[in-house]
């Protein structure tokens, strides 16, 4: 049985048993309501507790559930039907409490969580709002305005923090199932406490603030529906009796389900749970990965380092002298001390990880590591040097990958003795917060050697994505190709805050250009350099990037790129306007008006058209791989699923 009711004493405890993540399936909903009914007419049970088996509470709704006509009971009606009970029931919380596992939480008279357990209500990521009442009970349990971050935002909060924010009573001290049998001993002896759905609204305070916080919620969305109906719905929670709020919020709900952004959002869901199974790895044992090296300890190389330390590896840093040795640890020392900062780690955690860090200046450092990523410059030489060398220190065993974001891994693999366990490991910086992570397979990587890619981007918390060896791989590659349209454009009549503007307008977080001055102008101008020999003469080339790093304008770093940069602010730069014009000028281009919608059309066709290549090339498996990296790596939007699901369901736009 999914859900099993067991007496104990004048106590009942209800347990959840449906793995892998107790989901609330329609068989969790139906049992949940017999164990209501069961306890209910029990005349000895005077409290109840509800668990669940595994590791994890109800971690949600079974999203495989939500094409398909939900079947009665309702979550609604069985959290209502909590509501309604005579017994206080006691919700012990642990793993992973989301969605409608936090909604039957609430739907409970009193909470208690294991100590680590994280608890949210993401439904936002699905295109969805919360809707078995969760917009409605949570601004009455918690102040209105830490809910409406919760359900814009989706983004789950620690125990500690639920604790400090009233929305549970407790954290165990020691087993979860005993303290909350304890916590329901109190509960039946006290007065039974007003349901949640039976409350009246709070009164904002701040109604200043409060109107500042929506407004900011919604135009932080960017064109998706779900964070402003969320808004909307925590309003309507304020306004109205819980009664008329909840059907509310369920009519809400049911629409967005149908809404197309939900149907690509629950497409890029299953996509980036299924892009690493790989079917030939099935059966293969990674290898452990106990310790780790990283050879650079410049921005990526220490991100890489410190997302590697912050997942609980040991790391020794290798740089080439003692100045470079230093400059990289204190990158390093400074990510984690941003993360203690911030409250992700506390002291005990940061001086932990601190002393998981070594640094050396000899590759002899790392002759006994599982593992060792590349991270130095983008130089084919100086990238086969550094391989070369490892080839003589680390154990055969050992895996060697390179972080490259465009080189031939499998050039760099055949100058070693064992190119078997050469792999690309190419991290999206920030490295300790990108979640993307490409898994580059050489033609002659071992198969464990692979897996052991996968298990490292899981353990580190990363999409992982497997790609080909090509140039850039699959998503550099693609960026290439609209980086090129792009620059055609500003020459054909377009000024590069437009083409900004445009992509900012279809759902990107910034556009290409501003993207480019944040990144640094001269990344790219070395990079053109070094091909330029092999450049096809016969291709259309536009000059006015290598001339404005040529005038020294490399980004934000100079304050001066496509933009200027005031106070941090950017501006359009009169200078390169004048510049694009004379480019035009010179090639004898006349120059037209390029509206935003063929702006944003050229740009999506040319990510189509280099991604179906990249297809029928076999650099990338799948469409869904293609969408994975773009909305993770490239910041398409994800309510649109990504450039092949749009190719697919054109109407998903509007």
């Amino acid at each position: 049985m999914v859900v099993n009711v067991e007496t104990k004493g004048d106590l009942a405890v209800v347990t959840i048993n449906n793995p892998p993540v107790n989901a609330a399936s329609h068989a969790v909903r139906a049992g949940l309501m017999a164990a209501i009914a069961d306890t209910e007419s029990s005349g000895a049970v005077r409290a109840v507790v509800l668990r669940a088996d595994g590791r994890t509470f109800t971690a949600g709704a079974d999203v495989r559930e939500f094409d398909s006509l939900l079947q009665e009971p309702h979550l609604p009606d069985v959290i209502l039907a909590l509501e309604d009970v005579t017994k206080p029931w006691i919700a012990a919380l642990h793993g992973t409490v989301l969605g409608g596992g936090l909604e039957i939480a609430l739907g409970c008279s009193h909470r208690i969580a294991q100590p680590g357990t994280k608890l949210g209500l993401p439904e936002v990521t699905l295109g969805l709002i919360p809707g078995a009442g969760g917009t409605v009970r949570l601004p009455r349990l918690i102040d209105p305005v830490a809910a409406l971050n919760m359900v814009v935002s989706g983004k789950p909060v620690s125990a500690e923090k639920a604790l400090e924010l009233g929305l549970i009573d407790d954290i165990a001290d020691g087993d979860l199932t005993r303290c909350a049998c304890a916590m329901a001993q109190k509960a039946a002896d006290a007065p039974s406490r007003i349901p949640l759905g039976r409350r009246g609204a709070p009164a904002v305070q701040d109604t200043l603030q409060w109107e500042a916080l929506k407004s900011k919620s919604i135009a932080r969305a960017r064109g998706a529906h779900a964070p402003a109906a969320a808004v909307l719905a925590i309003q309507r929670a304020l306004d109205l009796p819980a009664t008329e709020a909840l059907k509310s919020e369920r009519n809400a709900f049911m629409s967005l389900k149908s809404d197309p952004q939900s149907a690509a959002l629950r497409y890029i869901f299953f996509a980036e749970r299924s892009a690493s199974k790989l079917p030939e790895l099935d059966s293969v044992k990674p290898r452990s990965i106990s310790s780790l090296g990283v050879i650079g300890g410049g921005t990526m190389g220490a991100g890489i380092a410190a997302a590697c330390l912050l997942s609980g590896i040991p790391v020794t840093l290798v740089e080439r002298d003692d100045a470079a040795r230093t400059a990289g640890q204190d990158r390093v020392m400074g990510i984690l001390t941003d993360s203690l900062n911030r409250g992700l780690i506390d002291q005990n955690k940061h001086e932990a990880l601190s002393a998981n860090l070594t640094t050396a200046i000899t590759y002899d450092a790392l002759a006994k590591t599982d593992l060792v990523i590349e991270a130095v410059f983008e130089d084919m030489a100086l990238k086969t040097h550094v391989f070369q060398a490892l080839d003589g220190v680390v154990r055969p065993e050992s895996i060697l990958a390179s972080n490259t974001s465009y080189l031939d891994i499998q050039a760099i693999a055949n100058q070693t003795r064992h190119p078997e366990r050469v792999i690309g490991l190419h991290f999206f910086s920030p490295a300790h917060i990108m979640k993307l992570l490409e898994v580059v397979i050489p033609s002659h990587a071992a198969a464990s050697a692979i897996s052991s890619g996968f298990a490292l981007a899981k353990r580190l918390g990363k999409i992982a994505v497997p790609a080909g060896v090509c140039d850039g791989f699959i998503g550099n590659r693609i960026m290439s190709a609209y980086r090129r349209e792009c620059d055609y454009m500003i020459e054909d009549g377009a000024l590069p805050w437009d083409i900004d503007r445009a992509m900012r307008s279809f759902g990107f977080p910034m556009g290409l250009f501003e993207m480019q001055d944040l990144a640094g102008l001269d990344i790219g101008w070395a990079r053109r350099k070094n091909r330029a020999v092999t450049r096809d003469s016969t291709e259309r080339y536009v000059h006015i990037a290598d001339k404005l790093c040529e005038a020294g304008r490399f980004g934000r770093k100079t304050n001066k790129g496509w933009y200027e940069y005031n106070d941090g602010k950017a501006t359009p730069s009169g200078w390169v306007q004048d510049l694009v014009l004379s480019e035009s000028a010179r090639k004898g281009i006349t120059r037209g008006l390029i509206t935003d919608e063929e702006i944003n059309q050229r740009i999506l066709s040319t990510i189509q058209t280099e991604a179906q290549a990249l297809l029928a090339e076999g650099i990338a498996r799948r469409p869904e791989d293609v969408d994975v990296v773009m909305v993770n790596g490239y910041g398409f939007p994800r309510w649109l699923g990504g450039p092949m699901y749009l190719h697919a369901h054109p109407l998903t736009a509007n």
